[in-house]
């Protein structure tokens, strides 16, 4: 029990190489000054850089290093997921590895932590993205809140902290597929969130496409809400009753101005419609059984090549 971490800092990588070595310096600086036991955890998601060298050696320099190798890129929650499997601090943190969260910043959440709080999100100050990350951004934090029915500005800050227990909570999880921020929310009965420096990203790219970002918001959706296939739901007796209305319009219409050719095309662009409507509604039905598929194959969410613990 002597050499239990109080802290645990847990951070996703991919490819970043050119970030690590200071990334480390900084965070280490940071946690010392904090005078308590720490461990930091970083899970290698399939990088095909030298991050894996770079790691080991910071095992060999860095008793408090830990790592976990991926054997392939499973995605950032995936890695978080892994890190929160061995994490055996009463605070555990989550960081990315791009600096644009200046580690310094974590004595601020352990603060808020101490003060009883069992999530401690943040939020950028500032925000160094580009205007379609801000933008994208600013649409996940809205449906987020609305789903999980805890409003907050930034879900999308990777700079948070957890207790124990919410951890623990997360733990027992076994879904393919989540967003950790949303998750954790419905466990937490306390929750605040606090702003945070937020840096330019200086070295390396960002690892998160338009697809990326696009599937992002379906793990959301269809993980924490029916909402949108209760919606295609009601949104199909609209359509019904709107397309009874219009065929007792041309039925009434054949009879006072008698049958006509010239509206064809009008006819051919609505059911166009119609039928583009019909089939957004079975891809997002397919979605949600494509997911329940995943689920009872019951498949490994992720496989851990190699672990220096």
């Amino acid at each position: 029990m002597e050499n239990k971490p109080y802290i645990s800092v847990l951070i996703p990588v991919l490819n970043e190489e050119e970030s690590l070595v200071e990334l480390q310096e900084r965070l280490h600086k940071t946690l010392e000054n904090i005078k308590k036991p720490y461990e930091i955890i970083y899970t290698n998601d399939g990088s095909t850089d030298s991050t894996q060298n770079i790691l080991e050696k910071f095992r060999d320099q860095y008793p408090a290093v830990k790592i976990i190798e991926f054997n392939r890129n499973y995605g950032q929650h995936m890695a978080l997921f892994a890190g929160f499997g061995y994490a055996k601090g009463d605070v555990v943190v989550t960081i990315d590895a791009d600096l644009q969260n200046p580690p310094e910043e974590i004595p601020k959440l352990i603060r808020e932590i101490e003060n009883g709080y069992e999530v401690v999100g943040t939020y950028r100050k500032k925000r160094k993205d580009t205007l379609f990350r801000r933008v994208a951004s600013m649409i996940v934090n809205k449906i987020t809140s609305k789903l999980v029915g805890v409003k907050l500005r930034d879900y999308g800050c990777m700079l948070r902290a957890y207790q124990r227990n919410i951890i623990d909570n997360i733990n027992l999880c076994p879904e393919s597929s989540s967003f950790i921020p949303a998750l954790a929310n419905t466990f937490a009965r306390k929750i605040v969130e606090i702003e945070v420096e937020h840096d330019e990203r200086k070295k390396g790219t960002t690892k998160y496409s338009l697809f990326k970002l696009f599937r992002l918001n379906f793990d959301l959706m269809t993980s924490f809400s029916l909402l949108p296939i209760q919606f295609i739901g009601v949104l199909g007796i609209l359509i019904a009753f709107m397309g009874l209305v219009f065929a007792l319009y041309l039925i009434a219409r054949r009879f006072i101005v008698g049958p006509e050719v010239e509206g064809a095309f009008t006819l051919f662009g609505i059911l166009f419609f119609f039928i583009g409507i019909q089939i957004f509604a079975l891809g997002v039905i397919g979605e949600y059984i494509g997911r329940i598929y995943q689920e009872v194959r019951r498949r490994p969410r992720f496989i851990i090549k190699r672990e220096f613990l």
